[in-house]
């Protein structure tokens, strides 16, 4: 059995244990989700249109995870104003497992989708599988900041006093705070000071580290 259902302003045919890629929904992996726009449902020959939904009908699915697509780069130009503008956008979206195609109004059973064919193996057989490995290397130590060092987050290209005051709102004070940011780090603070994806676009990490190393800050015409 088939369905077509609508989310986001897009539509999808699905089926039993397919994963879809979908605009952002709410929910955390594993929880149970429903799709009330249900356009069609098929089930070999036999299909029924909606109109525009089809009555009775609902798709359950399952949260699998919630993650960001890749990067879409928007250049703006305007002949002969000066005028260029460079933006990048990376859509939020929400993997889901679909477990249940219902009609007649029956209500979803609540049962996890079908967990992938291939399982993984314990632990104890991975063990058993795989030779003795050596010891492993010390992790290596993170490299001392340069003797002439100077901690001043306004050293990144394009981040003024303005910049600098929102970092400092949200507890951001040292060039050494950013040099650790994680991916999901940088997403939380642009989403929270409203960066517009400027801190990967500009490589505010990158940049930290090397001026924590004794490198010169980049100069203007690279931002």
């Amino acid at each position: 059995m088939f369905a077509v259902i609508k989310t986001g302003g897009k539509q999808y045919k699905v089926a039993a244990n397919d994963l879809v890629r979908v605009e952002k929904l709410a929910g955390e992996a594993g929880d149970a989700i429903t799709f009330e726009n249900v356009l069609m449902v098929g089930a070999g020959a036999d299909v029924t249109l909606g109109a525009p939904l089809v009555d009775g009908a609902l798709v359950a699915g399952e949260v699998v995870e919630q993650f960001r697509d890749k990067k879409v780069i928007v250049f703006k130009k305007k002949r002969r104003q000066g005028y260029r503008r460079k933006n990048g956008h990376r859509q939020e979206l929400t993997l889901v497992r679909i477990t249940e195609i219902l009609t007649g109004g029956a209500k979803p059973s609540g049962k996890k989708a079908a967990a992938p064919k291939k399982a993984a193996k314990t632990e104890a057989a991975k063990t058993e599988d795989k030779p003795a490995k050596a010891e492993a290397k010390p992790a290596k130590a993170e490299a001392a900041p340069a003797a002439d060092f100077k901690d001043d987050v306004k050293l990144i290209g394009g981040v003024g006093p303005a910049l600098e005051k929102k970092l400092a709102a949200a507890g951001i004070t040292s060039l050494t705070q950013i040099a650790k940011w994680t991916k999901a780090d940088v997403a939380k603070f642009d989403e929270e000071l409203d960066f517009k994806g400027r801190i990967e676009r500009d490589e505010w990490v990158d940049q930290a580290k090397e001026l924590i190393a004794g490198k010169p800050p980049r100069a203007k015409a690279d931002q």
